[in-house]
């Protein structure tokens, strides 16, 4: 792989915040037209993954969780932070476990994409699974407080449509699987 003739040299890095969660830096940088950006500021995070969760009844396992930056509670899919060496698909199959009691038979790679790489240095990995069934309890993290809510497929399409869902990373992974699945199509 060739370098990227539009990257950005980093003459130096600051570390304003450096935490597990929330690492962020201020670069100073040059161009490759030799102009210096005295300020950069760039927000650390680990990659994650979010996932459509389809049961065996055609449900999806949906949770609502409140979200503090927000102040509100919002109906998301399952997801998060992959952990150091692990794989996507594996991360994917951890956080279904932990958020929801669930496991399924087909974990499905969809892409991936960047939330906002203007300011965030981090993939989230999209996934599909099917063939859901509840296997145990859920192990939440201490903060985290989540209701599971089924949610037939024909709903959520309603839901993607009339937008209802906040989260725009899980909306992405919505249409991506539904894609997969047939259920949309481009136009």
């Amino acid at each position: 792989m060739s370098e990227d003739p539009m990257r950005w040299k980093v003459l130096d890095s600051t570390y304003i915040s450096h935490h597990i969660y929330f690492t962020a830096r201020k670069d100073r940088c040059q161009r490759p037209d030799g102009k210096i950006v005295p300020e950069y500021f760039v927000v650390e995070l680990p990659p994650s993954v979010c996932v459509l969760p389809l049961t065996e009844n055609n449900e999806v396992v949906m949770i609502r969780q409140y979200r503090h930056p927000l102040g509100e509670t919002l109906l998301e899919i399952p997801g998060g932070f992959i952990d150091k060496g692990e794989d996507p698909s594996e991360s994917a199959r951890r956080e279904l476990l932990e958020e929801t009691g669930y496991a399924f038979d087909e974990v499905i790679h969809l892409g991936k994409i960047a939330a906002n790489p203007g300011v965030l240095n981090n993939y989230t990995h999209l996934f599909l699974a099917k063939g859901g069934r509840k296997a145990g309890a859920q192990r939440l993290d201490p903060n985290e407080d989540i209701e599971i809510v089924l949610v037939p497929l024909e709903d959520l399409k309603g839901m993607l449509r009339r937008g209802e869902l906040a989260q725009s990373l899980h909306v992405n992974c919505l249409w991506f699987a539904l894609l997969q699945m047939g259920q949309v199509a481009f136009v």
